[in-house]
Formats: C-alpha cells, structure tokens, sequence
C-alpha cells in the first residue's frame, strides 16, 4: 500500500509556495506520492521541473472542474466542456506519470432535469468518447459516485461501472463517503472488488453525517483492513482529510498508516 497526499491538504509557508516547496513538504511528511488536478491549476513544466528535483510520484490527477463543468449537464455544450477537461486530465496525467484520473461522473440534483436517469445516460455517454484516448496514453479513468445522489446502491454502482465492459474504466473508492452507505465500507470494498483502482482515505461520522479526520468517525478500520486484504488491493491510498502544514501533514501520514495497518 502506497499513501499519498492531496494537493488542497498542503499549506505552506508565507515565501515557500512554489510547486517544488509542496513535492517536497509532502516527501518529508512521509508520503510516497501526491496527487494534482488539471487541467489549469499547475504549470505543466514547473511540474515536471519539480518531479525531476525530487523524484516524487504523481499518482493521479482529480478532473479539476467536475462538478461545476459536468459530463451529466442538461447544456449538450457544457457536456462538451466537461469532456474537454476529462480528456485534458487524461493527457495531462500521462504526462506527469500518473496511471488515473478521478472522475465524478456528473450530480444527480435535479429531478426534471438532471436526474439519476439522466446522469447515467449523459455521462456514460460522453466516458465512451473518452476510452480510445485513455487506451491510447495507458491512463484509466476512475469515478466517483459519492455526495452526488448517484448509484448509491452497491448493485447500481457495479451495473454502471461493468456497463463500459473496459478495464479502462473503474471506481475511484472513498472510505469515508462510502461508509455512510448500507453496509459500510467493508461491504463495499468486497463487493467492488477488482473495480477499485485507487482509495481515498477518511473518517465519517454516522451520528452528524459529516466525513472527518482519522479516528474521529464511525469507520470500521479493522474491517476495511480485513477487506482490502481479501480482494488483494495493492496500490495507492490518498488522505482527504484536514491538512495543514508539516508537522500536521507527519500526524495525517501516521494516521494512514495506523489505518490500513502498515504500523
């Protein structure tokens, strides 16, 4: 297991904000990798001039407009926009190493016209126009379906990721978020099996339905554990929670570690 940290988690000094200043805050917080978004956020040279200086791995790349710029948007045209940015993702991915993109395939908000229904439709549409690009530069893309009214049933979320029959797309799982579903995360992770391709790492918290820090919430670590174990996920795991600056982010990097159990 590989823990990275995200890129928002980061706060850096006054003077000390430079690209490099953040690979290198992660490294000595303890973390293997990191994970970006794009397109538009980070100078694709400044980057690689930074990953090169330090040697840290970029795992992933978040699509940085998601939910705002949705592939399940009413607007054919913002549909459009929204694949843009995915494919954009996926280049920009390729070219800083990362194997994935995370993906929230669209926000089920709007009875009439942006329904669960249509978000199905919608999204899986346009991810189709998405895979001969993602087969081409070896990057998978991996969706999110949590805090978005979508597939939030296990059998749901199984029909909608085995509909693209690829290996080029899986499920970008969310402990946390997961967990406040039936079952839990344990039961979740089991089920999904082989489709998870990355984690994200927190708490939640049952009683005020709110994800939160490590060892804050209601998640059953020892079950997750027992889980990732028994579908032979080995990979990366990236901490969503709280961050700060380093001494915090050494705290989150052994928090991850007490958690999926490498201490």
């Amino acid at each position: 297991m590989l823990k990275a940290v995200k890129w928002s988690m980061v706060r850096l000094p006054k003077g000390a904000d430079t690209v490099l200043d953040l690979f290198k805050t992660a490294l000595a917080a303890g973390f293997d990798g990191i994970t970006l978004t794009a397109p538009g956020k980070y100078d694709l040279a400044e980057v690689l001039d930074a990953q090169q200086k330090t040697g840290i791995p970029i795992h992933n790349i978040n699509v940085a407009n998601h939910w705002k710029v949705r592939l399940s948007d009413p607007d054919p045209a913002v549909r459009d926009a929204a694949l843009r940015e995915t494919m954009d993702a996926l280049r920009y991915a390729r070219a800083v190493g990362g194997s994935t993109i995370l993906q929230v395939v669209g926000n089920a908000v709007d009875p009439a016209n942006e329904n669960a229904e249509q978000v199905w439709e919608r999204s899986s549409a346009q991810l189709r126009r998405a895979l001969p690009l993602a087969g081409e530069l070896g990057v998978r893309i991996a969706c999110e379906n949590v805090g978005n009214g979508f597939c939030a049933s296990l059998a749901d979320w199984i029909q909608y990721l085995d509909s693209f029959e690829s290996p080029l797309v899986g499920a970008f799982f969310d402990i946390g978020n997961h967990d406040r579903f039936d079952g839990g995360a344990p039961a979740w992770i089991r089920a999904l099996g082989s489709r998870i391709l990355k984690i994200d790492v927190k708490d939640h918290n049952h009683a005020a339905r709110k994800n939160c820090a490590l060892f804050e919430g209601d998640v059953d670590w020892p079950g997750v554990r027992a889980a990732l174990h028994a579908v032979g996920y080995r990979g990366w795991a990236t901490a969503e929670v709280p961050g700060g600056e380093l001494e915090k982010l050494r705290l989150v990097a052994e928090g991850m570690d007490k958690a999926l159990g490498k201490t």
